[in-house]
C-alpha cells in the first residue's frame, strides 16, 4: 500500500497545518489555478499542507479503479505529493477506530449522506491531529450544519474542525 511508506507523523506544527481533501488534491492535479494559487500562498507563509489517511486510501483507491481521467489524476497527486510540499499523515489504530466511529456518528445524525462515510473520517482524523481546518472544494463538507457539527466533534471529545474552500481561505489572506 502506497500510504504505509510515509511516517506516522508531520514534521509541520499542527498550530500552522491545513488538512487537504482528496478533492483538492485532484484539482491540484487537474490543473486547476485556485488550487495551485491556495498552495502556493499558504506554503509560502509557513503553513505545513498535510494529507490525512483516509485521504491516501482514496487517492490509493481511485488509482486501483482503472484508467478514467479521475484515476489519472489521482495517480498523478500521488506522485506529487513531494513536490507539492504536502505530507501524509499516519494515526494508530486506535485513533482510526476513533474516527470510524465518529463517521458513523455523523451518518447516525444524517450531517454526512451515506455515501460520503469517508468524509466523516477525514474531519475526525483532522481533529486527531488537532488541526482546526480542512482545505476542500468538496460540497458536501462545505454545506454541512456547522453547529450540529461542532457539536458532534463536542459529544466526541474532538476539537472541531471546520471546511473550508481555498478560494475562501485566499481571500481572507489577501
Amino acid at each position: 500500500m502506497f500510504g504505509a511508506q510515509w511516517p506516522r507523523s508531520t514534521a509541520a506544527s499542527t498550530k500552522r497545518s491545513l488538512a487537504l481533501d482528496t478533492n483538492l488534491l485532484l484539482d491540484l492535479a487537474e490543473g486547476n489555478d485556485f488550487a495551485h494559487d491556495f498552495r502556493e500562498e499558504f506554503a509560502g507563509r509557513g503553513y505545513g499542507l498535510v494529507i490525512p489517511p483516509t485521504v491516501l486510501a482514496e487517492l490509493e483507491a481511485l488509482v486501483r479503479a482503472g484508467h478514467t481521467p479521475q484515476c489519472d489524476f489521482a495517480d498523478t497527486a500521488l506522485e506529487s505529493l513531494a513536490a507539492w510540499e504536502c505530507q501524509p499523515f499516519m494515526l494508530s489504530p486506535t485513533k482510526l477506530a476513533i474516527a470510524h466511529h465518529f463517521a458513523e456518528r455523523l451518518l447516525d445524525l444524517r450531517l454526512i449522506p451515506e455515501t460520503e462515510r469517508n468524509d466523516g473520517k477525514i474531519l475526525a482524523q483532522t481533529s486527531l491531529m488537532q488541526i482546526p481546518l480542512l482545505v476542500t472544494s468538496d460540497k458536501h463538507l462545505l454545506d454541512i450544519d456547522e453547529e450540529a457539527l461542532v457539536l458532534a466533534f463536542n459529544e466526541a471529545d474532538l476539537s472541531p474542525v471546520h471546511a473550508a474552500h481555498p478560494r475562501r481561505l485566499l481571500k481572507a489572506v489577501r
